[in-house]
């Protein structure tokens, strides 16, 4: 539950206050954007995103809840079956706030709340496409890996015994002729 705010509150009391965000919580549902002052916008957001939390849920008692604070059941069944669904896959931050300016007639800040119903942002369906391909290619090429690494080993000795070889081959003649050179050096002398 988002804490309460400090000083002093929307409208004359607590009650007032209450019905304030119901009402601005339902105008947001049934228009999808509305233009409301900063303030307001900002003490909505919690309230209207804690409503669609519990719409995402979707059983009886989450929408006993929600019709106890907005009683027009044409925003609440709007609520339950467009907006939720189509929030499904978001985890918050159904709403976006964006300042607009002042009021002309007593210079208050102006901001529109609107509801986030894009999909979750391209990118982060990318990265899961890339995970699901990943982990699909990692279980059969760890099943194929094995066959190929014993051949794989299976070459790495007789390709290092002709190596060892050749190169035991090239010592014998190095010092085979090391002699004759050094013989050579002696009678240059």
């Amino acid at each position: 539950m988002p804490t309460p705010t400090k000083g002093p509150r929307l409208g004359g009391g607590p009650a007032h206050e209450r019905l304030m965000l119901a009402n601005l919580a339902a105008s947001l549902f049934e228009h999808k954007r509305i233009t409301t002052t900063v303030t307001k916008a900002k003490r909505l957001r919690p309230y209207a995103e804690r409503l669609i939390t519990f719409a995402k849920r979707g059983d009886l008692a989450s929408r006993r809840r929600v019709l106890g604070v907005i009683s027009n059941k044409g925003v609440v069944h709007e609520l339950f079956t467009d907006i939720a669904t189509a929030v499904q896959n978001r985890e918050g931050g159904y709403t976006r706030i964006t300042k607009i300016g002042n009021r002309k007639g007593d210079n208050a800040p102006m901001a529109v709340i609107e509801l986030v119903l894009d999909p979750v942002s391209p990118k982060q369906a990318v990265v899961q496409e890339a995970e699901k391909a990943a982990e699909s290619a990692a279980k059969p090429a760890s099943a194929e890996e094995t066959p190929a690494a014993e051949a794989e080993a299976a070459d790495i000795p007789e390709t290092r015994t002709a190596d060892a070889e050749v190169t035991e081959d090239a010592a014998v003649e190095a010092d085979e002729a090391a002699p004759e050179d050094d013989e050579k050096d002696d009678e240059k002398k």
